[in-house]
């Protein structure tokens, strides 16, 4: 049975890293020719969810040890009642998306043993879970066009990663630390 660890308080709508992320959504999206706000808006409170390092491995197996592989979240979501499941197929697919589509080079690893296009994979099939879950519900539309565009969701965010590695968002960044 899967358990979750606390979440540190959210951060507010009006806060500049916030704006700052939606920003560099945006821009991305559009230049990889999806400007599709509902996908911007869920892939900007992605990156915002997992500003806190607790929330990339808030999904915990019985013993209360954090689960930072693609298969130990799988594992867990086949455990345990629908409600768990679910939080941790979505999981799932936020850790993938976010883990290839900001850092493919650490995928990328000679000793790594899968591949950014196993994460792919995985939270394509993650987010298909969630929307079949959901069944009628609004929410159902929107994981089933995750999965979907899951692959252009990862470009866009490979292109907004030139934003921080520009000096001006850097000096934007270092002003808000």
């Amino acid at each position: 049975m899967q358990s979750q660890s606390p979440r540190p308080a959210p951060i507010p709508e009006n806060h500049p890293l916030r704006r700052l992320f939606h920003a560099m959504t945006e821009a991305s999206f559009e230049q990889v020719g999806m400007p599709d706000m509902e996908l911007m808006i869920y892939v900007t409170g992605v990156l915002i969810d997992f500003v806190h390092v607790d929330n990339l491995y808030r999904i915990r197996d019985a013993q209360g040890r954090r689960l930072e592989y693609l298969f130990e979240l799988q594992q867990e979501s086949e455990q345990g009642d629908a409600v768990h499941a679910r939080e941790a197929q979505k999981h799932l697919g936020d850790y993938a998306l976010f883990m290839v589509g900001m850092f493919p080079e650490h995928l990328q690893r000679r000793r790594r043993a899968v591949s950014p296009a196993y994460y792919v994979t995985q939270g394509k099939t993650a987010y298909a879970t969630v929307s079949a879950m959901d069944g009628l519900r609004p929410s159902a539309a929107l994981f089933r066009k995750l999965a979907e565009h899951f692959e252009t969701c990862v470009q866009a965010l490979n292109h907004g990663k030139t934003y921080f590695q520009d000096s001006f968002y850097q000096y934007v960044m270092r002003q808000m630390a």
